[in-house]
């Protein structure tokens, strides 16, 4: 395989070791089932002639065609088989019915599926997708070959980004806002879509870099699949807000003629997310709570960790609801399922795997396994194991049951010596001296990974790289581990993390684009308290120990007051009140602190010309703005890769809030 035409030189083939463990799962699982296959081209409509996508200035967006070496029928010893056969159901792309006339959807042309809902007079668009590129050609494929036909309604399923970062790609915001095109989503939308990218953002996009694998090459040895998608798109993300909340546990709507009942189903994949049922059709739009795997509990960007306990619950409750008459189940992601029977198979399934990882996991914690053993103790019932929808693709068995644990007991194992470990560089050096230093830590690595051990081997070699970075031979032989063990992993999280970080380790941070899902839209739609957070978080606390100031912050256009102190190198903000003696008063309206905040107009220039008036102390705002860094996405992850100094912003209010990360 070394000499296959997408091999990146600086890798390694899988070893005789890998092959074999490749074979064994080619033994073990149900191949033989392929009715996955047939869900997935059911309904082909068209496929485009053109398999990439190109923004209005030519750029690529979305080039399906560079995973086109899935197709020729050859089994990679680099790929796990399991998820070589998701990458290849996820090649399919185009136009698809779901239901004869009434519903389709366009798959392949981003992270998540887009789907059309014919309604009286135009299209319900569901989830419309990642980009203003892949959306817009979406709905270009569809007027082609189905005619066209105004789009009527939006409806958002959660607050992921690969579910409404296109938005504009389809509508027009004059039509949302003059009440036209209603544009619906759970009650908190707007909030969550913003919230879990702002406080930890930067740290999620370079982590997403792992996870997503977006700066892998595209071949049998680097990024194959996403497990719910091929891949995050790379073109214009945006965001119109919602006009209709969905807040009951249970809400019946009717939008151009279509009957919709409504499921809301918090705290499950999302903070906020809802499935729709289509009662006149026995039609049942999952959302992303069940798609073709096991999701994430913990997703390894980051993210708040989810209740697998309760994300079961509502599946449960779908089941009971509308599964029980349901002939086709669709979703935001991969293919749908037709007939009642293969619906509650799945349903079934899914509720199943999720409520078994919350209580296997939680019977094993109370008989003292712990965080730091789970993932190697606890398994799914063969039963599960032997059916596709079970299998943990988009997730991933072991850090699936440790995220069980964190949530309910916290990171620790209950061992005092592991409550404030050293850090990995203070600690590494101590464990290499007492090796015997890196030689013969380098030799036993190298026997190790000849005898396939790999993670005995990244147990020794991981501490001689953080005891010495600059260890070329130490970084390389870790690279090495750590590819061994991506080509073997299920998920293509998994998988993605460990060829970066030997990417990483060869060669530096790769040359490529971070992907984004944010932009202006986004970021307008962070609340004031969230921006006034984020300062918190960007402030330097060596920089501000000794200073202190109280800012009131006014915005009258939509009738706003907040009180900002800086005292102990923090920075606190609290809304509805002010100061009796601030040092200074900022007069701005909110639409004004939007202009800032996009950098369309920075503050500067607005106090200059009048927008913005400040009363007081008007230094205390530089003061400020010298306090905060700027978070820069390319820190370093694996020891021994140069780091880039942190730089300081102008203005506090020109650096853009919102880091990029998709959805999961």
């Amino acid at each position: 395989m070394a000499d296959h035409p997408h091999f990146h030189p600086l890798g390694q083939p899988p070893s005789a070791h890998t092959a074999a463990a490749q074979q064994a799962a080619r033994l073990l699982l149900p191949f033989e089932d392929e009715r996955d296959f047939d869900e997935a081209r059911r309904g082909r409509v068209a496929t485009p002639r053109d398999r990439r996508i190109l923004a209005a200035d030519g750029k690529v967006v979305w080039d399906i065609g560079s995973y086109d070496f899935l197709l020729d029928g050859q089994d990679f010893d680099s790929i796990h088989p399991s998820l070589q056969r998701q990458a290849i159901l996820n090649m399919e792309y185009g136009l698809y019915e779901v239901l004869p006339d009434r519903i389709y959807q366009v798959r392949g042309f981003d992270l998540a599926n887009i789907t059309f809902v014919r309604g009286d007079t135009g299209w319900i668009v569901f989830d419309p997708l990642t980009m203003t590129e892949t959306a817009a050609a979406a709905l270009a494929l569809v007027t082609e070959h189905l005619g066209e036909r105004p789009v009527v309604a939006v409806v958002y399923s959660h607050s992921h980004a690969d579910h409404w970062g296109g938005v504009r790609g389809i509508v027009d915001e004059a039509d949302v806002r003059s009440g036209a095109v209603p544009v619906i989503a759970p009650t908190g939308f707007l909030e969550h879509a913003v919230a879990e990218n702002v406080y930890a953002g930067n740290a999620m996009n370079r982590r997403m870099t792992y996870q997503y694998g977006t700066l892998l090459h595209r071949c049998p040895f680097g990024h194959v699949d996403q497990a719910i998608g091929k891949a995050v798109a790379n073109g214009t993300p945006g965001l119109i807000a919602p006009t209709v909340s969905i807040g009951e546990p249970i809400e019946e709507r009717t939008v151009d003629g279509v009957r919709m009942v409504f499921q809301n189903t918090p705290g499950t994949e999302a903070p906020v997310e809802m499935n729709t049922w289509f009662p006149d059709w026995k039609a049942f739009w999952a959302a992303e709570n069940i798609v073709a795997t096991v999701h994430n509990i913990y997703t390894l960007r980051g993210a708040l960790v989810r209740d697998a306990l309760e994300w079961s619950r509502q599946i449960n409750k779908a089941l009971y609801l509308f599964g029980q008459d349901a002939e086709v189940m669709f979703s935001a992601h991969t293919w749908p399922r037709w007939g009642n029977d293969r619906i509650q198979e799945i349903m079934r399934t899914q509720r199943d795997a999720y409520a078994n990882l919350n209580n296997a996991v939680l019977h094993l914690a109370n008989q003292g396994v712990t965080i730091s053993e789970i993932h190697n103790v606890y398994q799914p019932p063969v039963s599960l194991q032997r059916q596709w929808a079970a299998r943990s693709y988009h997730g991933s068995v072991e850090h699936n049951a440790r995220a069980v644990i964190n949530r309910l007991l916290g990171y620790w194992d209950g061992n005092p010596a592991t409550l404030m470990p050293l850090s990995p560089a203070d600690s590494a050096p101590l464990y290499v001296e007492l090796m015997g230093g890196a030689d013969p830590i380098l030799a036993r690595g190298q026997t190790l990974i000849d005898d396939g051990q790999y993670l005995h081997a990244v147990e020794i070699l991981n501490k001689l790289v953080y005891a010495e970075p600059g260890n070329v031979a130490a970084k390389r032989l870790l690279a090495d581990a750590f590819e061994q063990i991506g080509y073997q992993k299920e998920s293509p999280s998994v998988r993605n993390s460990f060829l970066a970080a030997a990417l990483e380790l060869r060669s530096g941070l790769p040359d490529g684009t971070f992907p984004k899902s944010t932009g202006p839209d986004i970021i307008r739609a962070v609340s004031t308290a969230q921006f006034l957070d984020l300062l918190g978080i960007r402030l330097d606390p060596k920089r501000a120990e000794s200073a202190s100031f109280v800012i009131n912050l006014i915005s009258p256009d939509v009738d706003e007051q907040f009180v900002v102190e800086l005292a102990n190198g923090t920075l606190t903000s609290l809304e509805g009140h002010l100061a009796d003696n601030p040092d200074l008063t900022i007069t701005i309206n909110r639409s004004d602190i939007e202009q800032a905040m996009t950098g369309a107009v920075p503050l500067q220039q607005q106090v200059a010309d009048g927008t913005a008036q400040l009363d007081g102390d008007a230094s205390v705002l530089m003061t400020l703005a010298g306090m905060l860094v700027h978070f820069d996405p390319t820190f370093e992850i694996m020891p021994g890769t140069e780091r880039p100094a942190a730089a300081v912003d102008d203005d506090p209010f020109t650096q853009e809030p919102l880091a990029d990360s998709a959805g999961g």
